[in-house]
Order: structure tokens, then C-alpha cells, then sequence
């Protein structure tokens, strides 16, 4: 696979800032001319691992939430969201649909699965009081890549 563009954005680990990575990562997708279902499917993607990071990978505290893609021609996009934040203690646990680390009980415990759902692949890599890495990669049915 030939890499044709990536990109990387860094920002603060506020609630504010989700759809900040929302709108870079379509604008940045949009290159390959995705339907619109595909862009919505990244767009919540994205929003599900950048919420991770800012909930549950810092909790009451602000760190740096780092997001970096990048497109193939054939149509293939990569994207990894890392935070240097708390890491996950049981990433199979942490997996399974409901699961939820959020004291509050105001999470539904479904972002990995989501975002499971809407891309082709996905990986979590963690080290507790390092941080976690989400590695997601989604191909789209596109038209030519530009």
C-alpha cells in the first residue's frame, strides 16, 4: 500500500474538542470522495476513541489527545488516537458491549464496539500510567483517489 497524504492534530483533552477531531478527520477523508455514509461512520468513530481518551484516559485531569491518518490509494484510511493518559487495565473487558470504567454511571460502555462496527479493522494497544493506542483503519468504496 502506497501512502498518497496523512495528517496529524494534538489538542487538550477537553469535552470541546471531540468535534474539533470530527471535522478534521472528514475534511481530511474527504480526499477520497467517501459516501456519506462512510464519513459518518468515521466521523463517530473518531468521536468514540477521542471521547475514550478525554473520559476515561485522563478522567478529572487534562492531558494531550493526539490524532494522526493516513490515506492509501486504494482507498484505505488509518487513523490512531493515543493518549498518554492512565491506560486501560483490562483492554477484553474494556471490549465487551455495556462495559464501562465511568464512576458516574452516565456511560452507555459501547464506544468500542461502535467503533468495532464501523471500521474494518481496530486494535488497542495499553500500559497502565502510560496511555492507550487505538488503531483503526476503515477501506472506502471510492471513486479515484485524488
Amino acid at each position: 500500500m502506497k501512502c498518497i497524504n496523512e495528517m496529524k492534530l494534538q489538542f487538550l483533552s477537553r469535552s470541546a474538542n471531540e468535534g474539533f477531531a470530527r471535522v478534521g478527520l472528514a475534511s481530511f477523508a474527504a480526499q477520497l470522495d467517501p459516501t456519506l455514509d462512510e464519513l459518518s461512520e468515521l466521523k463517530t468513530a473518531i468521536s468514540e476513541a477521542v471521547t475514550n481518551s478525554i473520559v476515561h484516559g485522563y478522567k478529572n485531569d487534562f492531558g494531550i489527545v493526539y490524532i494522526s491518518a493516513k490515506l492509501y490509494r486504494d482507498g484505505i484510511i488509518s487513523i490512531i488516537v493515543r493518549d498518554k493518559g492512565c491506560g486501560i487495565e483490562n483492554i477484553d473487558k474494556a471490549m465487551e458491549p455495556l462495559y464501562t470504567s465511568s464512576d458516574t454511571g452516565d456511560r452507555a460502555g459501547m464506544g468500542f464496539t461502535i467503533m468495532q462496527s464501523f471500521m474494518d479493522k481496530l486494535r488497542v494497544r495499553s500500559v497502565i500510567g502510560k496511555g492507550t493506542r487505538i488503531f483503526m483503519q476503515k477501506k472506502l468504496s471510492i471513486k479515484s483517489a485524488k
